[in-house]
């Protein structure tokens, strides 16, 4: 019957569900333990398969990759309905929820740079570049100057929050359950301070 099944697939659902048992891998694994054999047996399918839609093991983490960058991204996409300083609250409620709920898969696309493979680590710079530019067009709303310290210093603060939701995770692994329920709020204002210091560092800088 599986078998049945599968053969009713068209090739793009079939490349398509086989990315989704890669981005699905990721929530206990790392990128580098995703292989053409793990990923056959999940899938179910042949070696042999999983060569012809994806060409090679870099292949196929970077399809992976790209998948769950993409939900990353559609996940936290600003809701323009509202206020530029809520937009951004809002966003960083809605990827500490993300994290939350899809660890593995985000810390993967954290470490994605850490792979020898430049079009992952491009497709993660993507996902970086993309989530700055969101926090500068809020910014430019409130009336933020726009500058290159500005683009820089965003940068640079998506990066530590991203660091921040990894080294959090360790500690909360350790907490006890009354301290997990504070973690998200205090969390998210803790991100937002720090976003308020970088922006006002950025608008005396002289680069």
């Amino acid at each position: 019957m599986s078998v049945e099944r599968r053969s009713r697939l068209t090739p793009d659902a079939r490349r398509a569900q086989l990315i989704s048992a890669g981005v699905s891998f990721l929530a206990d694994h790392t990128l580098d333990d995703l292989t053409i054999d793990v990923l056959a047996a999940r899938g179910g399918v042949s070696r042999a398969l999983i060569f012809h839609y994806f060409d090679s093991r870099q292949g196929m983490q970077r399809a992976v990759v790209q998948a769950a960058r993409d939900a990353l991204l559609h996940a936290t996409l600003p809701r323009p309905e509202l206020a530029p300083e809520q937009r951004v609250h809002d966003v960083l409620v809605r990827i500490t929820s993300f994290v939350a709920d899809h660890r593995g898969t985000f810390f993967s696309l954290v470490r994605g740079p850490a792979s020898g493979d430049p079009t992952v680590r491009a497709l993660v710079d993507e996902a970086r570049a993309a989530n700055a530019e969101r926090l500068r067009e809020a910014l430019i709303e409130l009336g933020e100057p726009d500058s290159s310290a500005l683009r820089l210093a965003l940068r640079s603060w998506v990066a530590f929050a991203e660091e921040t939701f990894v080294a959090l995770a360790s500690e909360q692994a350790d907490a006890t359950a009354a301290q997990a329920d504070h973690l998200p709020e205090d969390l998210i204002g803790f991100l937002e301070l720090t976003l308020t210091g970088v922006v006002a560092a950025a608008r005396k800088a002289r680069i």
